[in-house]
């Protein structure tokens, strides 16, 4: 995900680098030196801090996601926006919805700790099962 957000920025931040010094109508005259210079700085920094990340699959990052705002809501918290301003999908929103109601009933019932297992068991489960066959541009879902 990271090296897909980096992939889609390069190219916007490069060609605003390579016309800075040009006005609208004019030709740039540096804008392929600038744009070389641009992308070769940055393009090492990049590689190294994304090759030091590890790369998670759909289920885990929907696991995570999941896990954090059902911990946010459990504790009260209001989350802001919609669910895209979440960073989930629909079907994680629904995910979230489901495991939250399950861990308010468990938290009433067995307190703090079961709820937080629950959200942990059921987050992953859950997400597992969403990505069982793939994500939006794998297996079934093309």
């Amino acid at each position: 995900m990271l090296a897909l957000a980096f992939t889609l920025t390069l190219p916007t931040a490069a060609g605003a680098t390579g016309c800075a010094g040009s006005s609208p109508g004019e030709p740039s005259s540096g804008t392929t030196r600038t744009t070389a210079s641009a992308s070769t700085s940055a393009s090492p920094a990049a590689s190294a801090s994304a090759s030091a990340q590890p790369t998670l699959s759909g289920a885990e990052l929907c696991t995570n996601a999941v896990r954090y705002w059902a911990r946010e809501m459990l504790a009260g918290g209001t989350p802001y926006g919609d669910y895209q301003s979440m960073g989930l999908s629909n079907r994680q929103y629904d995910i979230l919805r489901e495991v939250v109601d399950a861990a308010r009933a468990t938290k009433r019932a067995q307190g703090q700790r079961a709820a937080d297992e629950l959200i942990d068991r059921r987050a992953s489960e859950d997400c597992a099962d969403h990505y069982r066959d793939g994500g939006p541009t794998d297996g079934p879902w093309r």
